[in-house]
């Protein structure tokens, strides 16, 4: 029963990140924060939404002057915005 729940959990996490795939490559990119935000929140320590933001700056990333010539923005705030939730979770204590 828990290895049938081990392999129900990795295949729902491997099925989001390739939601989140396609949705960085085609979609608008306010649908992949929001897909990153809930398998930030849903899964622990959800790397591969940092991951996909490299990707998506590697590919997409203009140096930006507002953010001092950074081209690499959605990659650092992905990378922030994990360790917050990240830190939350651990508070709460309804989470597991």
């Amino acid at each position: 029963m828990l290895l049938l729940r081990s392999i129900s959990s990795v295949s729902a996490r491997i099925i989001s990140s390739l939601l989140l795939l396609i949705s960085i490559l085609f979609m608008p990119f306010w649908i992949s924060v929001i897909l990153a935000l809930a398998g930030m929140i849903y899964f622990p320590l959800f790397w591969e939404a940092i991951i996909l933001f490299l990707l998506s700056d590697l590919l997409y990333g203009v140096a930006e002057a507002k953010f001092f010539g950074m081209v690499f923005v959605s990659f650092i705030f992905s990378a922030i915005v994990l360790m917050i939730i990240e830190t939350m979770k651990k508070k709460l204590k309804f989470y597991p």
